[in-house]
């Protein structure tokens, strides 16, 4: 297994709702065979230029450790959820 960092950003909604998005990615890597070791929720902050008619969004930061196949169905499910704005998973060298 490998580590990895996927930072997204979450359109504006209530805490709730934001939450509950936040919930489901983590609930996605540990069901598909990884661990997430820490979330870093960096709250609302203002976007440097308007993406999907939003000014703002919820950044968050997850730390985890996976195999590849996870990385595919984490990419494949934030590419079809609309509730995220943007969002990059990157391999952090050990």
């Amino acid at each position: 297994m490998r580590k990895y960092e996927v930072m997204f950003i979450v359109k504006p909604l209530d805490e709730e709702a934001t939450n509950a998005v936040i919930t489901k990615f983590e609930n996605l890597i540990n069901n598909n065979g990884g661990q997430v070791e820490k979330i870093d929720r960096w709250g609302k902050k203002r976007l440097a230029y308007v993406v999907k008619d939003f000014t703002e969004g919820f950044y968050c930061l997850t730390s985890f450790t996976a195999v590849p196949a996870t990385i595919l169905e984490l990419d494949r499910i934030m590419k079809i959820t609309e509730d995220i704005l943007k969002f990059m998973i990157i391999k952090v060298d050990e």
